[in-house]
């Protein structure tokens, strides 16, 4: 995916070149040299910020009560306690 940068004049001058950009991948739009903004497709936006389901979700599934899991045991030695 290819990543375009644009300064915040040349974004101003030709913006429809940041919209074109925009459908291939990112475009960072900088200000004084330093990345300020990113213009992203909306097929890409919606992709970023969609819904991940979370852990109780998944584990509310019924489908998920066959799943087995091994936990590795865990080596636990308790610390001396100084009770002066």
């Amino acid at each position: 995916m290819p990543i375009t940068t644009l300064s915040s004049r040349e974004f101003h001058q030709d913006s429809g070149r940041a919209k074109r950009a925009a459908k291939t991948g990112p475009v960072f739009i900088t200000d004084r040299g330093r990345p300020a903004l990113v213009i992203l497709s909306i097929e890409e936006y919606s992709r970023l910020t969609e819904r991940q389901p979370s852990i109780g979700d998944l584990l509310s599934n019924p489908e998920a009560a066959e799943i087995e899991i091994d936990f590795p045991k865990m080596n636990f030695v308790p610390r001396p306690v100084d009770f002066d």
